[in-house]
């Protein structure tokens, strides 16, 4: 059921207000600050349609109304007017000497969470998925040391454990074939080039080749790091920290990564400013929490994503554009380093 303009006036109002108090927002209250001309009678029987639709609800202990999930999510698509913020104060942070990635990365988090007040995170560009360059190393007997440089000239290692004692002639001779016919794809990719050349070679350095591949795909595949700043101030929104196990709920989120990841994740492939809304996303662990994200890119392509994690009840106009101007600024710092 689509809204008329009365009733989104009235939720604009009704959210707006719930953010900036905390309290539910009763008739009076939204007659004053909605700004239309309509009597208490009126206001009241379109909340309690507001509330039948799902937008807005009753807590017990007062007359007055609070946005629940849908309600929030129809606020910040539809009817959030987005507030400007000095790109310029924002730039002034970011600025710092080249070829430093990770200090760039790092201060972004940081800034994320000096100018919402709330929990700043940076997840850390992705490794290329292809190699450009392959080693074998021999440890001992049986022992290999499997060295992956990837375009950017990141360096994995991994150990693969043999079944046959290979030569250093003969690790050689195997890095140089993955390498002259293999460089610059995924290990997906070779893998399934390599099942049908595999019948030509030996059977000894065939199974090596598909153990590097194997190991090789399992290291790009790894979980990619991440920077989180601030999260102490999450303990004095008390939206967030009033009882024991929602504060349980945060830290085991900043702690573990792999959720938040997934939401990051989700988030880069989505493009451009999205907004998780906690009671509405699984990604989210708890009902008063939600995350601003934005992705953000290195020359043109995205590598990572950035964002807000705080309260349900946030100042949605003011933290998206600090969002979104903060991953601009570090795909441009990024891209020139």
């Amino acid at each position: 059921m689509k809204l008329d303009n009365r009733a989104q006036t009235l939720l604009k109002a009704l959210v707006e207000r719930y953010i900036a108090d905390g309290q539910p927002v009763g008739s009076r209250a939204l007659s004053k600050f909605s700004g239309l001309d309509l009597s208490p009678a009126t206001i009241r029987n379109i909340m309690a349609d507001l509330e039948e639709m799902g937008y807005v609800a009753s807590p017990h202990t007062s007359a007055g109304r609070v946005p629940t999930p849908r309600g929030y999510r129809l606020f910040v698509d539809t009817l959030l007017t987005v507030r400007q913020i000095d790109e310029n104060a924002v730039e002034a942070g970011m600025r710092l000497p080249a070829h430093q990635p990770q200090k760039v990365i790092a201060n972004a988090a940081q800034m994320l969470s000096s100018l919402s007040q709330f929990a700043g995170v940076v997840q850390s560009p992705r490794r290329e998925s292809t190699f450009q360059q392959i080693e074998f190393l021999r440890l001992s007997e049986k022992r290999i040391l499997l060295v992956i440089v990837d375009p950017r000239g990141d360096v994995q290692n991994r150990l693969l454990l043999t079944e046959v004692d290979y030569s250093p002639a003969q690790l050689t001779q195997s890095a140089n074939y993955l390498n002259q016919n293999f460089a610059g794809l995924s290990f997906d990719q070779v893998r399934t080039r390599l099942s049908g050349e595999l019948r030509q070679l030996r059977d000894d350095m065939g199974c090596l080749m598909q153990a590097a591949v194997e190991a090789g795909s399992e290291a790009m595949q790894e979980t990619d790091d991440m920077v989180i700043a601030g999260e102490r101030n999450l303990l004095s929104v008390s939206d967030l920290s009033s009882n024991m196990s929602s504060l349980r709920q945060m830290f085991e989120m900043f702690e573990q990564k792999t959720g938040l990841m997934q939401l990051l994740d989700m988030s880069s492939k989505a493009g451009g400013v999205q907004i998780f809304i906690g009671g509405e996303s699984s990604l989210v662990p708890m009902d008063e929490m939600s995350v601003v994200t934005a992705p953000y890119e290195v020359n043109g392509k995205i590598v990572g994503t950035l964002g807000v994690i705080g309260p349900t009840r946030m100042a949605y106009e003011r933290v998206i554009p600090i969002v979104d101007i903060t991953a601009k600024l570090l795909s441009n710092a990024l891209s020139h380093s």
